[in-house]
């Protein structure tokens, strides 16, 4: 069969293991659409989007209009004639002219078991939600977010140790194992186009600095698997003594004296957020249901530290309380 005319649309790292499997496949990728360049770091320097680094070390058109929703861009996208339009985390909403433009349809590799976690966070939501697998689906698109109907999907394990940073990871390189064969699939009119249930969709905001705030009102578990879900972005933070402290790597304690399993009738119990025990490598936070087990910290201004580390350094003893800003 003859290669398709691709246009690739995505930003972020996780999509460039995609755009190289397309690039290494038999189909011709005409042209790649990424956001803007943005400034970043002290200097403010403009920093080019990873998927247009590797587009332009392959000598493929790079695209970055502010908007779909004009005449210049739905000139732009007939002259380039795609038989195919292939997202993955564009940070774009595709315009309804384009979605029904190219011959074979728009699809969009979405990093969830869609209906669940639709929207711009889905792998942070299903680490935060303690999920015990998630996956990447590929949707024909349509003019809703994340609601078109279901081509393929793979599902993966999400381990205890699991943050959102190594799922990415995974994910990304699930896309790519996934996308040709897709791709060839669709071409030879082989898939099938599943509907979505969207009685069961489970939809999701995007993560803000805001929302890393630790409340130790709730349960160790959940607090838990929130640090691994802002893991590496943006982060959980509390506040000792005033000052911002983001805690990267937390477990339940459940070998501690002030776990559930071990106050059953005990009364007096210590405030939610104090220090209940400290050891060489970690300190132990008393919380709504559950004892935390801190083990990787980051003081403000400071690098990424052991937590017993800090413990001694800052003179941290039981009874101190997280969260007083």
């Amino acid at each position: 069969m003859n290669p398709l005319r691709i246009v690739f649309m995505g930003t972020p790292d996780i999509a460039v293991p995609t755009l190289a499997a397309l690039l290494d496949s038999s189909h011709d990728v005409v042209g790649v659409f990424c956001q803007p360049d943005k400034p970043k770091g002290r200097g403010n320097k403009l920093q080019m989007p990873p998927t247009k680094e590797l587009a332009l070390a392959h000598n493929i058109p790079v695209y970055q209009p502010q908007s779909l929703r004009n005449e210049e861009a739905e000139t732009l996208l007939k002259e380039l004639a795609p038989d195919i339009v292939i997202v993955i985390a564009y940070g774009k909403i595709l315009p309804p002219w384009l979605i029904h433009q190219p011959p074979l349809g728009c699809i969009n590799l979405h990093a969830s078991l869609l209906p669940k976690y639709r929207g711009a966070a889905p792998i942070q939501y299903a680490v935060w939600h303690d999920e015990r697998e998630t996956g990447m689906t590929i949707m024909h698109m349509d003019e809703g977010l994340d609601t078109g109907d279901i081509l393929c999907m793979e599902r993966i394990p999400v381990t205890e140790e699991d943050t959102s940073g190594t799922l990415f990871e995974t994910l990304a390189k699930l896309g790519a194992q996934m996308i040709v064969p897709t791709v060839d699939a669709i071409q030879r009119g082989e898939l099938s186009r599943i509907p979505q249930c969207h009685e069961k969709a489970v939809e999701t905001g995007k993560i803000t600095k805001e929302m890393g705030l630790l409340a130790f009102t709730e349960p160790a578990a959940k607090l838990a698997a929130k640090i691994r879900a802002f893991n590496p972005s943006p982060g959980c933070y509390t506040f000792l003594e005033g000052k911002r402290i983001k805690f990267w790597h937390a477990k339940v304690n459940h070998e501690s004296m002030y776990s559930p399993e071990h106050l059953q009738g005990a009364c007096g119990y210590p405030k939610e957020g104090t220090v209940v025990e400290v050891d060489k490598d970690s300190f132990s936070v008393f919380t709504g249901h559950g004892v935390l087990r801190v083990i990787e910290v980051q003081p403000e201004n400071k690098k990424r530290m052991n937590a017993g580390d800090f413990a001694r350094g800052h003179q941290l003893t039981k009874g101190v309380c997280f969260g007083d800003v």
